[in-house]
Order: structure tokens, then sequence, then C-alpha cells
């Protein structure tokens, strides 16, 4: 005689072989694919964030799930891919070549024009260009099959891929919350520096623009772009944000200043140091400064509000500690809370084409 399923329940303990955050929803069913990509090939000072899906997946076990204003939340759709191991051995294999390279180079700019430095630069921008690739080989599978798609970090380069394939759909803003701005030009010669993702997403025509949030470590070439962008990259400062709040305004007024320099599509990318570093103490280059963690969500839920629709996100940069992993609980709470948001987002978007029919 068959044995029937266990009933889900959403109160009890995560079953030992379950998906992310404990739920029960496979790959088929699911309504949103989280993408891992354990990558941290051209971080500049540490490294780590390779680590952060594996440890995210795990610290996830242990998230409640309800919330407050998603009734039910557990019952969205939410899966998580496996963590490609291939993947993860070629990105540690190339990060060998960019540590050669960064050393080098710091002995003498002029290593590029050698040999030696062509050949390890090479290796990496290969290396960085065929992950970028995977990434928007997996983001097209999953849109293709009608399902929504965010990125799971690695380091801050690995989104582009799923920009791309988001990008053959429609257009849309860039909310990008983050302690820089990673507007660089080829970083340190790499092509697909994670300090250059913002500066390789400007390069996609379909990005309507891209509004910076909690900036506070930037440096005049970046400036000069912002500058010269003709408001296509707006920056809200950190230093700036927290001088309004101290001289009386209030911090939900600002997000609805944000708010408005959306489009009505908006991809969310969030590094993790973007958030105070007491949040995030590993991450790779954390910045005195920051968002408190519901001052995050404060802004996220009023994108969702505002009637704008979550077309995807990532979450990047998260490092775990190697005695703890308060990184990754963190981690896990925030994507949890973007994906029940980015799936309110789309019922609400849903619902109001549906009612202007």
């Amino acid at each position: 005689m068959a044995t029937k399923t266990p009933t889900f329940d959403p109160n009890g303990p995560a079953a030992e072989n379950a998906g992310i955050f404990g739920l029960p929803y496979a790959e088929k069913e699911a309504e949103l694919i989280l993408i891992p990509v354990p990558w941290d090939v051209t971080v500049s000072y540490s490294t780590g964030a390779g680590k952060g899906p594996a440890a995210i997946l795990e610290a996830s076990k242990q998230v409640d799930l309800f919330l407050m204003d998603v009734p039910k939340a557990w019952e969205n759709k939410i899966h998580m891919l496996e963590v490609p191991e291939e993947l993860r051995k070629y990105g540690k294999k190339a990060r060998k070549s960019a540590e050669e390279y960064i050393h080098l180079l710091m002995e003498s700019p002029q290593i590029a024009k050698t040999a030696e430095g062509k050949e390890l630069l090479n290796v990496v921008n290969t290396a960085c260009h065929e992950m970028n690739t995977w990434v928007y080989t997996q983001s097209k599978k999953y849109i293709k099959a009608k399902k929504k798609v965010a990125l799971i970090g690695g380091d801050h380069s690995t989104p582009l891929g799923i920009l791309h394939a988001l990008a053959e759909t429609s257009s849309f803003s860039i909310l990008h919350i983050d302690a820089h701005c990673d507007l660089r030009k080829a970083y340190e010669d790499f092509t697909y520096s994670h300090a250059s993702i913002m500066y390789n997403a400007l390069k996609i025509k379909q990005v309507k623009n891209i509004v910076q949030v909690g900036i506070r470590d930037w440096c005049q070439e970046e400036q000069d772009l912002i500058s010269k962008s003709k408001g296509r990259v707006k920056a809200y400062f950190d230093e700036n944000i927290k001088n309004e709040q101290y001289n009386g305004k209030s911090w939900s007024a600002i997000c609805d200043g944000i708010v408005k320099d959306l489009d009505q599509r908006v991809y969310i990318s969030f590094d993790i140091d973007g958030l105070d570093p007491k949040l995030c103490p590993n991450t790779g280059t954390p910045v005195p400064g920051g968002f408190e963690f519901h001052e995050a969500l404060m802004l996220i839920k009023k994108v969702v509000a505002s009637g704008r629709k979550i077309v995807g996100f990532d979450v990047v940069e998260v490092a775990p500690g190697k005695d703890d992993e308060w990184d990754a609980n963190v981690g896990a709470r925030l994507i949890y809370q973007l994906a029940n948001q980015m799936l309110v987002s789309e019922k609400k978007s849903a619902a109001k084409k549906k009612q202007n029919l």
C-alpha cells in the first residue's frame, strides 16, 4: 500500500532533504527559481563570496516562514537550484590566475603589456565570460519556461547574464543597493570585475536607468560617469541620506523619492555590503555606514506598494565567516523577503492589468 506524502508544516523544522527555507517545492512546480553562482574570481580585497550560496542554503533552513504582510508566504513556490560544483571549481582555478595578475599589477602597472600579463588576463576574462554565459543560459531557460528568476552570488560580477536575459523580454530600471558604485571600467584590468558590474549593465540598452542607494565608497572616475550620464545613473549617497535624516526628513519620505526615479519594471541588485557592516562583517569590502535590515526592507516594500513590478533580483557578496554563519543568516532572511516581495509585486501587477482590460 502506497504511503501518503506528509503535508508540509510551515511551523515545523525543515525536513532533512528540503529545499531552500525548508520549502517542499521542486524545480518543475516552482514560480521562482533561485540560481546560485559560487564565484569570486575578481574580488579585490577579501575572498569568500564564492561560498555564499551554499552557506545561505544551509542557513535558510532556520528561517521562520511567517511574514506580517504576506499571508501564507510559504505557499509561494520558491526553489533554489543545486550549487553548480563544476562552476565553483572552475572559478577557484581562475581565481589563482587573478591573484597572480593582481600581485604582478601591484608591482608594475606595465604587467598588462607583457606576454605573461596578457596570458593571465586572458585566463581570467575568458573564465568570467563563460560564467556570464552560463548564468545567461540558465536564466533564459527558466524565463522561457514562464518562471521568475533571481540570483544568489557569489561576487557582484555574477548578475550580468541574468540582466542580459531579462533585457530580451523588456526594459527596466535597476535599483542598486550597495556601498559602492561598481561603475569602474575593467577594474584591475578585468573586463567583468565585481567593481564593474554597473558599468557593464549600462551597455544594455534596455536598462533605462540605474538608481544607486547607500553609496559611500567611490572614486573620481565613477563620479564623472554619474555626472555625465544625463540622469541615466542617479546616486543616493549614504552621507546625504543620513544628513537628511539628521535634519528631520523621514526615511519613508526619502524612499518615496527614490521610488519615483524607477521605471514600472524594476530589477533589484543588492550587494550585502549596502547594509551596516555589523550585519555582514565577513563581506569582501565592508564600509562604515549603511542601512539597518528593516530600512532596506522598507525601500523594497515601497517599490511594491507603488505598483511597480520586480522582474528579478540578486543578492551578492555574502561571505560566511570561518566560525559563524551570521552573514549567511542575514543573507537568507534578505532573500526570503525579496523573493516574496517579488512574487507579491507580480500578482499585484497581473491583477491591475486584468482590472484595466
